[in-house]
C-alpha cells in the first residue's frame, strides 16, 4: 500500500524554514544553470539561424574565415556560371562578390569601443539573405558612400540612426537604413556597396568571399563540391549552415565556466537536501515507526521519501526558473574568434531549456533524497517508539 503525496506536502508546509531554505538553494543553482543553457541556446540562435540550407559560401582554399580569405575578382565570372545557381526575375545568377572588414565603434553607453564587421556586398547579396528585413530607412545605393546597420549595431552603438554618418576607412558613410535579421548574426554587421568598402579599405581586384544561392538545398551540397573539385577556380565551398555552426565555438569558454560552477553549486544543494531530509527523518522516527505498525512496508516509506524530496526539488526548480524570466530576451555581445568582432546574441529561455533545468532539479532531489528516504526505512520499529 501506497503512502498518499498529501502526506508528504503536509510535510512541507510543516517544516516551512527548512523546505524555503532548502529549495532557494536548489533555486540558485537551477537559476544559474537555467542562466548557462539561455545563453548558449541564444548563441546558437543568432550562429545557427543565420545561415541558409541553399547558400554557398565561397573562400580560398584553407580559410577559415572571411577575413582570411581572398581571391581574384577574374574568378568570380567563372564562379556565376557554375551549374545548380539559382536566377533572379531577370535571369541573372544570384551571386555576390563580398569583403568583410573589421573597423572599431565606440558603444551608445560608453563603455569603450568593440570591433564590428562591415560587410561590402553586390545588390544580389541582399536577395541571398532574405531573413534580413529593411525595419527603418531604405536600402543603400550602389556606388555611394552609404551603409545600413543591423538592429544591434543600431541599439548598442553611437552614431547608428538613420541620418547619422559613421566614421571608419577613409570618412564618414551616411546611414540610410536599419535591417532587422531576426536575431541572427547579421544584426551585428553594417553593409554598404562592395566596391566603395573595397576601394575605402584598399582591397580592390578581389573578394574576401562570395556568396552562391542554390536551386534548393540538394543542388547547394552539389554545388558546394563543384567549387571545390574544380581546378580552375582553387576555391572552397561550404554550406552558409556550416560556416556559421562552426562560430559557435565562440560560447566554449561560457559552457565551460558556467557548467563548471553550475555542477558545484549542484553539490552543494543535493547535501543541503540531504541534510534537509535526514533532519526530516530524525524529527519523525516514531512517526515512521507508526507507519510500519499500521501496514506500510519499507519500500512505500522508502518511496514516500524519495517522493518528498523530489518535490522539494521541483519547488527549487519552479523558484529558479521564475527568477531567470525578467532577464529572458536579454542581450549581450561575445567576441567572435573567426571575425575577430562582436556578436550580439540575447538570452533564449525555451521551453526545452525550462524542461532540462526541472530535470537538473530532480536529479539533484533524487541524489539528496535516497540515503535518508533509505534510512528512513530500515529503522527498527520498537528502536523508533521509543525515541
Amino acid at each position: 500500500m501506497a503512502i498518499p503525496i498529501s502526506y508528504n506536502i503536509r510535510n512541507l508546509k510543516l517544516r516551512k524554514g527548512l523546505t524555503i531554505m532548502t529549495a532557494l538553494g536548489i533555486a540558485l543553482t537551477v537559476t544559474t544553470a537555467v542562466f548557462l543553457m539561455a545563453l548558449l541556446t541564444g548563441l546558437k540562435k543568432a550562429f545557427m539561424a543565420s545561415g541558409d540550407p541553399v547558400n554557398v559560401l565561397v573562400m580560398r582554399k584553407g580559410s577559415t574565415a572571411e577575413l582570411s580569405g581572398g581571391f581574384d575578382a577574374n574568378l568570380f565570372p567563372t564562379l556565376k556560371t557554375l551549374p545548380g545557381i539559382a536566377t533572379d526575375k531577370e535571369g541573372q545568377p544570384l551571386a555576390s562578390g563580398e569583403w568583410v572588414v573589421v573597423v572599431v565603434l565606440p558603444r551608445k553607453d560608453g563603455t569603450g569601443e568593440v570591433n564590428v564587421s562591415v560587410r561590402g556586398l553586390m545588390p544580389a547579396g541582399l536577395t541571398l539573405r532574405p531573413s534580413a528585413k529593411l525595419a527603418e530607412g531604405r536600402w543603400f545605393t550602389p556606388g555611394q558612400r552609404e551603409v545600413v546597420v543591423g538592429r544591434s549595431i543600431h541599439n548598442r552603438f553611437s552614431g547608428a540612426k538613420v541620418g547619422d554618418n559613421l566614421d571608419f576607412a577613409k570618412g564618414q558613410w551616411k546611414v540610410v537604413g536599419v535591417f532587422d535579421s531576426g536575431g541572427t548574426a547579421y544584426d551585428s554587421e553594417i553593409w554598404g556597396d562592395v566596391n566603395q568598402i573595397a576601394a575605402d579599405f584598399d582591397r580592390q581586384g578581389g573578394y574576401s568571399s562570395a556568396y552562391l544561392r542554390a536551386t534548393d538545398p540538394v543542388a547547394a551540397d552539389a554545388l558546394k563540391h563543384r567549387v571545390s573539385d574544380d581546378q580552375r577556380l582553387k576555391l572552397e565551398g561550404t554550406l552558409e549552415t556550416e560556416y556559421y555552426e562552426k562560430q559557435t565555438s565562440s560560447g566554449g569558454a561560457i559552457k565551460f565556466i558556467g557548467s563548471f560552477v553550475a555542477i558545484i553549486m549542484a553539490i552543494g544543494s543535493s547535501f543541503a537536501a540531504m541534510n534537509t531530509m535526514y533532519a526530516a527523518v530524525a524529527y519523525r522516527s516514531r512517526e515512521i515507526a507508526t507507519l510500519r505498525i499500521i501496514g506500510f512496508s519499507r519500500p512505500s516509506i522508502l518511496t514516500s521519501f524519495v517522493i518528498e524530496a523530489l518535490l522539494l526539488s521541483l519547488l527549487g526548480a519552479i523558484v529558479g526558473i521564475v527568477l531567470i524570466l525578467p532577464f529572458n530576451g536579454m542581450s549581450t555581445g561575445i567576441g567572435n574568434s573567426l571575425t575577430f568582432s562582436e556578436t550580439v546574441f540575447s538570452l533564449h529561455l525555451t521551453w526545452g531549456v525550462a524542461l532540462a533545468a526541472v530535470g537538473f532539479a530532480l536529479i539533484m532531489g533524487l541524489l539528496g533524497g535516497f540515503a535518508p528516504a533509505w534510512h528512513a526505512a530500515r529503522q527498527d520499529i520498537l528502536t523508533s517508539l521509543r525515541a
